[in-house]
């Protein structure tokens, strides 16, 4: 898909979202994991936004900006990234490597093959536990009053799951996650990591001044099911806000999307929490906005099989095509 026009969007404004973000944050003072508003209001020139989309996800969006780096613009010299989600882990990984090398080492992977029945979906059938997981979470978002209280839901229904574990599940997924990183460090370059307060609901923000381990913040990030255990906090997947959480970009003159899950959402439009809506709170702040989605040929890779391994080199390939197609347009509006 093409990037979306820079003019201003057309599309009526959806009332804010209720979950807090960026300088709304509650509490910071008070917990150091909480990045205190100062820094995550800072203002600047380019900002990139990594949305959240499961294993494919994080493969195309490496794609994407490995395609654009190949042919010339290399987007990772933003002044802000935001990553959410597997967006969370795509930012990591783009401060440790360049992204040819990551690009590669997604294509060169001989991915584990599919077993079991063959189903519908181009030859394929859905990711049982995704697809257990996204009914689990329809449900939620049906009871929910609005966006807070969802996120108190799953958050109850994370911590009761937790409790009746072996507490095993924290360290097991720090280890999966820090293997994927090139390197344990922050990067000195401003990324913002978003998760949720699993008590709370209410949004946090990680960087390098968190006092939290890298691969702890994208852990966190990334923890869909379980709450992610850091001291003695609980945290879940930063999407559970919005999936790629861009309002954080909020003053920033130039804001560049990636979403994996083509700016779409599951709750509600008056929550708020697509991307249309982020999109639109950037521009009314005065931010110029392209967005950068799947195309179609590609869409059947995400969703309920944004977890299927064996679909991440195709994935990757074609993000990385949408990323060489679109330097050129692009150029003009980053530089």
């Amino acid at each position: 898909m093409n990037t979306t026009p820079s003019t201003p969007s057309t599309h009526p404004t959806p009332p804010h979202s209720t979950s807090t973000t960026g300088a709304d944050l509650p509490g910071s003072g008070q917990d150091p994991q909480i990045d205190p508003p100062s820094r995550v209001r800072a203002a600047g020139e380019r900002a990139l936004v990594l949305g959240g989309g499961g294993s494919t996800g994080n493969a195309w969006l490496i794609g994407v900006v490995a395609g654009l780096y190949d042919a010339g613009l290399d987007v990772t010299t933003a002044d802000l990234t935001i990553g959410t989600s597997a967006g969370s882990t795509a930012a990591a990984q783009l401060g440790g490597a360049t992204p040819t090398e990551l690009y590669a080492a997604i294509v060169d992977t001989v991915p584990p093959q599919r077993t079991g029945p063959i189903g519908s979906d181009r030859g394929r059938s859905p990711n049982r536990p995704v697809v257990n997981h996204l009914e689990r979470l329809s449900t939620i978002i049906a009871s929910a009053d609005d966006a807070a209280d969802m996120r108190r839901r799953l958050g109850a229904s994370a911590l009761e799951m937790d409790a009746a574990s072996d507490g095993s599940w924290s360290p097991q997924w720090r280890t999966t996650v820090a293997a994927r990183l090139p390197s344990q460090q922050w990067p000195q370059r401003t990324i913002l990591i978003t998760a949720v307060d699993a008590r709370t609901g209410d949004a946090v923000v990680f960087d390098r001044h968190s006092g939290v381990d890298l691969a702890d913040a994208i852990a966190a990030s990334c923890a869909s099911g379980l709450p992610y255990r850091i001291g003695d906090n609980r945290y879940l997947d930063g999407g559970y806000l919005r999936n790629e959480n861009a309002d954080l970009a909020a003053g920033y003159e130039r804001v560049l999307v990636l979403s994996p899950f083509s700016g779409k959402t599951l709750h509600p439009l008056e929550w708020g929490m697509q991307l249309a809506a982020q999109v639109d709170e950037l521009r009314a702040a005065g931010s110029r906005v392209e967005t950068i989605f799947p195309d179609g040929s590609s869409e059947h890779m995400f969703g309920a099989n944004a977890m299927d391994l064996s679909l991440r080199p195709a994935a990757a390939r074609a993000g990385y095509d949408q990323g060489t197609a679109l330097a050129g347009p692009l150029t003009e509006f980053w530089r």
